[in-house]
């Protein structure tokens, strides 16, 4: 069940973040999860939003570089090595964890995360059959 995430290129200077967060906010387009990360010239702006399709059109018009991404939306223990226990499973089979953060709410009284691997579909296919839960399109954007 993968889910989109939206990535944005941002070029560090004052403004641009602000710039696409207003974006979204002129289109009623909600922030579920977010992620930056950064060098001295450029940032990648990553989220999970209500309407990724919408955010990427109003994106553009902006002419900011967007693009779309399959990730993976999963439910982990909320306690120490809760996160853990899932990776090992993916280690275990030597998949490559691209990025992984956090989603802002809870849907249950698990921990929400985001997570991107080399192999998806592996990685999905690996930690449903060991009980984890992921998220749906529908879940993720609306929680």
């Amino acid at each position: 069940m993968p889910i989109k995430q939206v990535s944005v290129f941002l070029e560090n200077k004052s403004g641009r973040l602000h710039k696409a967060l207003y974006t979204l906010k002129y289109y009623n387009i909600d922030i579920r999860a977010l992620s930056i990360a950064d060098t001295s010239e450029f940032g990648i702006l990553r989220m999970i939003v209500s309407n990724p399709d919408k955010a990427k059109d109003a994106l553009e018009k902006e002419q900011f570089a967007v693009s779309l991404a399959e990730v993976l939306a999963i439910e982990v223990e909320d306690q120490p090595g809760g996160l853990e226990a899932a990776l090992d499973l993916i280690n275990e089979e030597n998949i490559n964890v691209e990025y992984i953060y956090a989603f802002v709410e809870k849907k249950t009284q698990k921990a929400l995360v985001v997570l991107r691997t080399e192999n998806n579909d592996k990685s999905q296919e690996i930690l449903t059959s060991n009980g984890f839960s992921l998220l749906n399109q529908d879940e993720a954007y609306t929680l």
